[in-house]
């Protein structure tokens, strides 16, 4: 009893020590120069993380959007201009990549969709309301079968 309550202890402890080993990673890297990296943070704020969808790719820790990182900083490092580096990007990963994608005929959905479906929606929601207000308010009782109630309801008070 006493023996396996230690054993117990023992490997929770070596769990314990473990896992708190599993998430340790290394720094990610800095470019030399604190302006290639200021540029490169502004530019990558630009853009969407691929993995993540939701997150800037300066904020990302995937490892695609370390990367992404990285080519930026070759590239930064190389003279390329901020749009230059934003063109290969929307060229390499299409306009979703970034986070104010151009108003053109391919991004109109990206654009218009939640107002479509918004409205959409309001529209379904009208004709549902509609519907339900019409079918609650049928054609009523007949005069044979409002008598019929009456006398149904006097025989229960009675």
């Amino acid at each position: 009893m006493m023996r396996t309550t230690i054993l117990r202890a023992v490997l929770l402890g070596l769990a314990l020590i473990w896992s708190g080993m599993a998430p340790a990673r290394e720094a990610a890297p800095m470019a030399a120069d604190i302006e290639i990296e200021k540029r490169m943070v502004a530019i990558s704020e630009e853009l969407r993380c691929l993995v993540c969808q939701n997150e800037s790719l300066a904020g990302s820790h995937a490892d695609l959007a370390q990367d992404l990182r990285r080519e930026i900083r070759k590239m930064i490092s190389e003279g390329k201009t901020d749009q230059e580096i934003l063109d290969f990007m929307v060229a390499r990963y299409g306009d979703f990549v970034r986070y104010r994608p151009p108003v053109k005929p391919t991004t109109w959905l990206l654009w218009g969709g939640p107002f479509v479906l918004l409205l959409g929606g309001i529209g379904g929601l009208v004709l549902f309301l509609r519907k339900r207000g019409t079918a609650g308010g049928g054609a009523g009782l007949s005069d044979e079968e409002r008598r019929r109630a009456e006398a149904l309801l006097e025989r229960a008070n009675s």
